[in-house]
């Protein structure tokens, strides 16, 4: 693992050079300007990973760039870039977003602050500038993050971490004391190892490795509890190939394609500190998923530098589950909590966040072979299903009741799958009583904004049930939709797949080129209205089978239910009242077996 980590360092430390701005008339010089934007920002993700990067080849005898002057004076150019953009309260702008921002300023400060602490190690005198430069840039961060908020759950974590770091190098009982004031509001972790923002790609992982900072810095071993919770939760949440499951996700990850490296460093931690054989196992898969250092907090190689135990073998590692049935906070009181949100007093208002009121839904996790299934609830999707290389991204019900996805509100298995059922409310507002009207009304002009509409009386309240039911099968799944509404409401049931597969079948109609045919424009046929008989998507020598279809209605979509884009989707179009069934098929028959939890 050492040499992997140390050729890995060594590709992108020759990949960060090359991305260093040297023109010195440039109010960029000495950073690492991002690919994409050609700007170079302060952040994390950015510049600081690269510096992470280059002090870790600086001084492990084994990089190609070891005690290297030509990196060191690169080094010295991009601490430069960083007190340059170090604003006069201490933070830093990333640059996408959050200007003067105290929780993307932690995420540098847990970067750097482990950076510093392997230099102060190595007493290879031509790093005294640099040391003394971070050392500052580090100590002027404390004001911002004495008195500096968040956004989202996972930055509690981040800025615990980081003061805990900044108290570790100065001593200053302030910062532990603020740490502990973010610690106090409780970790947001279900039983069953779910973060509040469900992200398996990204903030599961933030949150993991940031409370194992926080928990080492602080002397708090029971921050510990909910990452072992968490990591063991993950490894239910694998696709045969390595992939997360981020079908579900509350963040950005959403949907995208993620392995499981940026828990290498996490697992690690816990296993040498466990002994536990299944974060062995982890770590194992993670690291042979390993093809980037990892971001600044969560450098792999900077965390094995500062702890040189962790490249020994701690214990040998167990098995991942790989056949297996089994559902995620089936448990979870998570009906209570949420009848409890009225006395939190927020009013159902969180500003530039989200209040995340799916944190503990429940999802079901199948695999066998090379199948992987996830039933989903409170997300835009119910189901995804991969069979090898043939992947069947989100299977999602739109509507035009209350404009946009179904969310699967609830879930309950039975011998052979799962039922699950969204509900949707929707009614009407009638006048503001006499006695509680704003002084405004009886004006010339009253604004709409200045009524008091939490006071008006609902009236005429109307709603929408959708059922659905999934089937295991020996060569597949059954899936039946249905809904009572009685008045006709405009229905989408989309199958959204890779694009790197075909699509064959009959009753396939372009839903572009229908948009489009008056215009003359030819279609990318990426989006078509399936309308019956079988259809099969094929990648390689495996494939997906399914077989319904309908075209009830001519929408194209629905508000606020819009095609993904770079996918292959299949629009079954439905009015209710429905009732139908779909018949999904794989191309061989691994996907029944595997134990229940």
């Amino acid at each position: 693992m050492y040499e992997k980590l140390i050729a890995v360092n060594d590709y992108w430390t020759a990949d960060g050079i090359g991305n260093q701005v040297m023109d010195a008339s440039s109010r960029f010089f000495g950073g690492i300007a991002d690919p994409e934007t050609g700007v170079a920002w302060p952040s994390h993700t950015g510049t600081v990973t690269v510096m992470t990067q280059w002090a870790c080849a600086l001084v492990a005898p084994d990089s190609r760039y070891y005690h290297g002057i030509e990196l060191l004076k690169r080094l010295e150019l991009s601490v430069l870039f960083m007190l340059r953009a170090q604003h006069e309260d201490g933070t830093i702008s990333p640059g996408w977003t959050n200007m003067h921002s105290p929780p993307d300023t932690a995420f540098v400060v847990v970067g750097l602050a482990q950076a510093l602490e392997l230099l102060d190690r190595h007493g290879w005198e031509p790093l005294d500038r640099v040391r003394a430069d971070l050392r500052l840039f580090l100590e002027r961060t404390a004001p911002a993050l004495l008195t500096g908020g968040c956004h989202t759950p996972n930055h509690r974590w981040v800025l615990s971490a980081a003061l805990g770091f900044l108290f570790r190098l100065t001593g200053s009982p302030e910062l532990k004391a603020r740490a502990e004031q973010w610690l106090a509001e409780g970790m947001d972790c279900t039983p069953d190892g779910e973060w509040t923002e469900r992200s398996n790609g990204i903030y599961n992982g933030v949150s993991d490795v940031m409370l194992a900072h926080a928990a080492d810095l602080l002397d708090r071993p029971e921050l510990l509890e909910p990452v072992r919770r968490n990591l063991r939760m993950m490894a239910y949440l694998i696709h045969p190939d390595g992939e997360v499951v981020t079908d579900y996700s509350g963040r950005q990850d959403f949907g995208h394609t993620h392995d499981m490296a940026s828990y290498l460093l996490v697992s690690k931690l816990m296993t040498h500190r466990d002994r536990d054989p299944l974060f062995a196992a982890l770590a194992e898969l993670a690291g042979q998923s390993l093809h980037h250092p990892g971001a600044a907090p969560n450098h792999t190689l900077l965390g094995c530098l500062l702890r040189p135990e962790l490249l020994e073998t701690a214990v040998a590692p167990g098995e991942l589950p790989v056949e297996y049935r089994v559902v995620l906070n089936g448990g979870f009181p998570r009906e209570r909590h949420l009848a409890s949100m009225a006395d939190a007093g927020h009013g159902g208002r969180i500003y530039h966040s989200r209040l995340h009121p799916e944190f503990g839904a429940p999802v079901a996790r199948e695999r066998a072979g090379r199948s992987s299934a996830t039933v989903m609830t409170e997300t835009q999707s119910f189901f995804a299903l991969r069979h090898g290389a043939a992947r069947l991204l989100a299977v999602r019900i739109g509507s035009n009741f209350e404009p946009g996805f179904v969310r699967m509100n609830a879930l309950e298995t039975f011998e052979d799958g799962y039922r699950l059922h969204g509900t949707e409310s929707k009614g009407y507002y009638g006048p503001v009583p006499a006695d509680k009207l704003p002084a405004t009304a009886g004006e010339d002009v009253s604004p709409w904004y200045l009524l008091p509409h939490h006071l008006r009386e609902a009236t005429h309240l109307q709603e929408n049930r959708v059922d659905v039911e999934l089937t295991r099968r020996d060569d597949g799944w059954r899936l039946r939709v249905h809904c009572r509404m009685p008045d006709p409401v405009l229905t989408q049931l989309t199958f959204v797949f890779g694009v790197d597969g075909t699509l064959k079948g009959g009753g396939l109609e372009s839903a572009e080129a229908s948009a489009e045919k008056s215009a003359g424009r030819p279609s990318a046929a990426r989006s078509q209205f399936w309308t019956k008989g079988k259809i099969r998507y094929a990648v390689g020598g495996d494939w997906i089978e399914v077989d319904g279809g309908a075209h009830e209605h001519k929408a194209r979509t629905l508000r606020n239910a819009p095609l993904p884009p770079d996918c292959q989707t299949l629009i079954v179009n439905l009015l209710t009242p429905y009732d139908r069934t779909f018949d999904i098929r794989l191309s061989q028959s691994d996907q029944r077996g595997g134990s229940s939890r």
